[in-house]
């Protein structure tokens, strides 16, 4: 017996769990945190407030929220997956008639505290649903196509109600993060295929509807697909947030014009600089090697996510570190191309950095779920 394995053995089995945690992944959310905290102080030009102090004390409150979901056994949350489902959709629903408004888009319920945005949270319990849902189902009922259409009603339902909102950039990410999740279960590639040939005639549908009495999108989200397509076409109307996006990243060259050096952020010609577009203030002060070097701990989180879930011989809690790495993924994906111009925007915060409490509390709830699958995986 190792020198490790006997100090472990010798601490009371109550705190043992805490040596079984999944560290490295702790240890990077922490950096990634940090890198946020410290653009946070940047864009409000060296100062902890309104930005920085708030999110740090959410990311402590978080950092203990995922200890603690840590050290409840798997089989706790398989058992409440379809109930915290069913809570989250009801939460969405209350958000038609109590929710509060921002920026155009009614997406949040006033808590006191904080401002709770349901589609958030749906992001993970839709997961812990889908995971339980096939380790319930036995593999050779996969692909039949009742037990296929069951999941997509499951993912459909609150895609619908987000997309009410209005909020295309989350609806986007859950039928991602679904449709995803029931690949890795194993539902047969040529479902998909047929999914992305449907997907190609939604968007023509969508792209003829625009003008008349049946147009399926806001007008301006159509705005945010004519500025994707040529930003230029209005660069101070509907295609200045991306074209500010783009002055500052390739402002910042290859090291960047140094901390709280960034003038788009600093003059105030970036927008949304301490949410959406955080990273390319991160980007112009800290140039190409900065932003190499964020995408470098997203990669290591996600690799460390993968390993714990090809190591766990738990199909449930296989299925949820591999829906947790994939929304993490999608996440940070869909921000860094929406603003370097390769998507449309959508409105997706860059996780751990962007200022924001729902994002930052939820992401630590998911990597609390992730921490227990590891913790109490079959030994």
């Amino acid at each position: 017996m190792s020198y490790l394995e006997y100090a472990v053995k010798s601490v009371p089995s109550g705190y043992r769990k805490i040596f079984y945690l999944n560290w490295p992944v702790a240890i990077l959310l922490a950096s990634v945190a940090g890198v946020g905290f410290l653009m946070l102080y940047s864009v409000a030009g060296g100062s902890f407030s309104p930005w920085a102090e708030p999110q740090m004390k959410r990311f402590a409150l978080g950092f203990v929220l995922m200890l603690a979901v840590a050290m409840v056994p798997t089989w706790f949350w398989r058992s409440v997956s379809g109930a915290a489902y069913l809570l989250t959709l009801l939460l969405l629903v209350a958000v038609e008639f109590f929710g509060t408004v921002g920026m155009g888009a009614q997406r949040w319920i006033d808590i006191g505290f904080m401002r709770l945005q349901p589609s958030e949270l749906m992001k993970i319990t839709l997961v812990m649903f889908l995971a339980a849902y096939y380790d319930w189902l036995p593999a050779r009922r996969t692909s039949h196509p009742f037990w296929v259409l069951l999941p997509v009603i499951i993912i459909l339902i609150p895609v619908a109600f987000v997309l009410k909102q209005p909020d295309l950039g989350t609806a986007i990410l859950l039928l991602a993060a679904g449709g995803g999740l029931m690949f890795l279960a194993g539902v047969h590639w040529a479902y998909f295929a047929a999914v992305i040939a449907a997907g190609i005639g939604l968007v023509s549908t969508v792209l003829q509807s625009r003008g008349t009495s049946w147009q399926l999108l806001k007008d301006y989200q159509f705005r945010r697909i004519d500025t994707f397509l040529d930003p230029s076409s209005d660069p101070l109307g509907a295609g200045y947030h991306i074209t500010q996006s783009k002055i500052a990243l390739g402002s910042g060259g290859w090291t960047g014009r140094g901390f709280m050096q960034g003038t788009q952020s600093r003059l105030n010609f970036l927008p949304e600089k301490h949410t959406d577009f955080i990273f390319t203030t991160l980007a112009e002060e800290f140039g190409f090697v900065g932003g190499v070097s964020l995408l470098g701990l997203y990669a290591l989180i996600i690799l460390f996510c993968v390993w714990s879930a090809l190591v766990n011989k738990d199909r449930f809690s296989s299925l949820l570190t591999l829906g947790i790495a994939l929304n993490f993924f999608l996440f940070f994906a869909v921000n860094m191309s929406m603003v370097m111009g390769l998507a449309p925007v959508v409105g997706v915060p860059l996780p751990m950095v962007s200022y924001g409490g729902s994002a930052m509390l939820v992401l630590m709830l998911a990597f609390g779920l992730m921490q227990s699958a590891h913790v109490h995986r079959p030994r």
